[in-house]
């Protein structure tokens, strides 16, 4: 049986991919504990923080993505495309992968490219129900690609498939913290009903403002909210508390131990990223999404109605946030029947051992 030593896991840009990234290798040194992994992920992205963070070597490329209109800026792109191929091309002649990892992002597409040119086992992780361009382009060069929504097929050749979910952060599910000590955490009160909102690592624009427009609304109800702004709109969206200064709002940029804030939670506000959704199925908490319009191919409000379509979530147009999403919200506060039933519903969406079933996908492409 061939020994697997060393492998490559490329991608990154956003949480979505780098949460999922982390779960895969934690899974993969589980299993094999000498297991050298080396992560590859674009210059000045948060992968260039967070993979060291979590006790991962990383090498970054000069990749950026392509702009959607015709602009100058795209053959600079192209130039950074060609120069991380060669980069990407040197990395893998000196690390000598057994195997290399996608999971999604600029870095990981010049990555796999060259390592299934050089006949190294590949395996991408698709974690979209709406398969991104990146990975339909490798779809045909790679040996194996995991999915976490049905019907996949329509985007990859079927035989390459594996449906293993999402993988997502382990402490997630790994907390006994009761709903009580959570909402103290937040020093709000365990008596009154709580919203979180969240809106991705980077924030919601939207989310946000519909928050600040409702804010007066939010602080003279029975209600309290923990709001994850994002550490792109907390100082503006802090102004605005600040004038305010409601005590049932607790405002943060980033929520670090996310899963004491869904324990706190009785609903959730969120975007619909791939692995937010994932997340809210393993903790089966009623959502109300509002997916960005501003992603590739419209690949949020696909992955909310999958859910949606099986009364597992509630779905709301991101053009209609500001003046319906704190109205939806209450009203949904208020129906018991219908937060029990998504609740249910959203359960059956979910997958513990993602990480686990990827992993063994991995290893188990080096020892054919």
């Amino acid at each position: 049986m061939k020994q697997i030593k060393k492998i490559i896991i490329s991608g990154g840009g956003t949480g979505g991919h780098i949460f999922p990234a982390i779960a895969i290798a934690n899974e993969l040194k589980k299993l094999i504990p000498d297991l050298d992994i080396l992560f590859v992920g674009a210059e000045n992205r948060m992968e260039m923080e967070k993979m060291p963070a979590a006790g991962y070597n990383i090498i970054g490329l000069p990749i950026s993505g392509f702009k959607r209109k015709i602009t100058f800026e795209n053959i600079r792109v192209l130039f950074r495309l060609f120069k991380s191929l060669r980069k990407a091309k040197r990395i893998i002649n000196e690390f000598k992968p057994d195997a290399v990892v996608g999971v999604g992002g600029y870095a990981s597409g010049p990555v796999l490219r060259v390592a299934a040119n050089n006949n190294i086992p590949t395996l991408i992780q698709e974690q979209n129900s709406y398969a991104g361009v990146t990975n339909r382009l490798l779809a045909k060069k790679v040996d194996k690609i995991c999915v976490a929504y049905q019907n996949m097929d329509k985007f990859f050749p079927k035989h390459k498939i594996v449906f293993s979910g999402n993988p997502v952060r382990q402490n997630i599910v790994n907390n006994n913290i009761s709903r009580e000590e959570a909402i103290k955490t937040f020093g709000l009160d365990p008596n009154k009903k709580t919203i979180l909102s969240i809106g991705g690592s980077l924030g919601a624009g939207t989310i946000n403002q519909s928050i600040i427009k409702n804010m007066k609304t939010i602080a003279d109800s029975e209600y309290q909210l923990i709001w994850q702004t994002g550490k792109n709109y907390f100082i503006d969206a802090k102004k605005h508390f600040d004038t305010l200064a409601p005590k049932n709002i607790r405002i943060m940029d980033f929520i670090a131990q996310m899963d004491i804030a869904y324990k706190a939670a009785d609903i959730v506000i969120s975007r619909a990223g791939a692995i937010s959704i994932s997340e809210l199925c393993l903790v089966q908490k009623p959502v109300i999404f509002v997916p960005s319009p501003n992603v590739s191919e419209d690949h949020q409000t696909k992955n909310a109605m999958a859910l949606v379509e099986k009364d597992a979530a509630i779905l709301l147009k991101d053009s209609l946030a500001e003046t319906e999403l704190i109205k939806q919200t209450f009203f949904l506060l208020n129906d018991s029947e219908k937060i029990k039933n998504i609740s249910k519903n959203i359960s059956k969406f979910a997958i513990n051992n993602s990480a686990q079933i990827i992993a063994k996908e991995i290893i188990n492409l080096n020892l054919k």
